[in-house]
């Protein structure tokens, strides 16, 4: 399975558009090799590199969502409807862009292949839809961009 997007290569560097600085939107996403069993899709966005002076943990979830369609392959910028949306680090249910406070950050989109729908509450964090995951992940991919504000 494999996870892109026609806006920036992986490794790469977030077009501005996409960021807090830009038009506060994500990015688009190209899904390929889904597994011929897959039940549904989940994607999660994460920063790693928040400072802990900021977050103890280190970590900031921009974007949590699961039950997507298996045959999803094409996921345009500021999609909307694709899922089902849980709580980000922000306690929105959405999508939040890169921002990063201090220095460039890498941004991870995960995504993984499901062979079962999870049906959780749209109240849902990033750690409830992992462990709903658990034993059910047929493949997963990742996709990492950088974005520095200076």
């Amino acid at each position: 399975m494999h996870i892109e997007s026609s806006a920036f290569a992986h490794e790469g560097t977030i077009p501005t558009k996409y960021t807090c600085d830009g038009e506060n939107i994500a990015p688009p996403l190209l899904i390929s090799g889904i597994p011929e069993n897959t039940k549904s899709l989940a994607i999660i966005m994460e920063d790693p590199d928040v400072p802990t002076s900021l977050r103890a943990d280190g970590l900031f979830v921009h974007w949590v969502v699961w039950d997507i369609p298996p045959d999803t392959t094409d996921i345009p910028e500021n999609a909307q409807s694709i899922g089902t949306v849980g709580l980000n680090t922000r306690e929105q249910n959405a999508y939040t862009w890169p921002c990063p406070p201090d220095r460039e950050h890498r941004y991870f989109w995960y995504l993984y292949a499901l062979d079962t729908m999870l049906d959780l509450p749209a109240d849902s964090t990033k750690s409830s839809l992992e462990k709903a995951m658990e034993g059910h992940i047929i493949d997963r991919a990742t996709l990492m961009g950088r974005y520095d504000r200076s």
